[in-house]
């Protein structure tokens, strides 16, 4: 902690949105999604995720395997029941927040407790989740060439006639994680 910025300590929180069952993902995707993990936390930021499998849990490998700070938003209200109701994984996160909400209240949960949202491959609940995002003005990346939601993004927004937000795109998940901390930096009050 410096004099100049005492709240130096402050990292920002980087929700990664995506696929639970990942068959339709572009068969990169996976090695992406790692690695967009492992590069949120390598820029200082930790990773939020929905505490489930496919997308988010690749995301938590690799923000892990960098030696990261994960915390995971469940829908379940305890973890007997994300285990044996839900059938999702406990490990690769070092805090899960049991929300009982469900998985609608539980994506609203986890983007409103995140800075930005990044998107990869995805369907439907990830589409709720970006929506969340866009109507809270959060910044928001997606990574494209991932296949589901995250190449239809663009064109969902274009028909929507409702501006463009705050949305930036990239296929490479150093140059993406890059441009979201950009986005997330004009809406600190500190700055490192």
């Amino acid at each position: 902690m410096t004099e100049k910025n005492p709240h130096i300590h402050l990292k920002a929180k980087i929700a990664v949105s995506g696929a639970a069952e990942t068959g339709h993902c572009a068969p990169d995707t996976m090695e992406k999604t790692k690695e967009l993990g492992a590069e949120i936390v390598r820029r200082g930021a930790v990773l939020v995720t929905g505490a489930t499998t496919g997308a988010p849990y690749w995301a938590a490998i690799g923000a892990k395997e960098a030696g990261g700070f994960v915390i995971g938003f469940s829908p379940a209200e305890n973890e007997k029941e994300h285990v044996e109701k839900y059938q999702l994984p406990l490990d690769y996160h070092d805090i899960i927040v049991y929300t009982g909400s469900g998985f609608s209240a539980r994506n609203l949960l986890l983007t409103r407790a995140a800075d930005a949202v990044v998107v990869t491959c995805g369907r439907m609940g990830t589409l709720n989740e970006f929506t969340i995002a866009f109507e809270d003005e959060k910044p928001i990346g997606i990574l494209t060439e991932t296949g589901g939601t995250a190449d239809e993004i663009k064109a969902i927004v274009a028909n929507a006639k409702r501006g463009e937000g705050k949305i930036v795109y990239d296929s490479d998940p150093k140059s993406l994680v890059a441009k979201v901390l950009e986005l997330i930096a004009k809406e600190k009050l500190v700055r490192a």
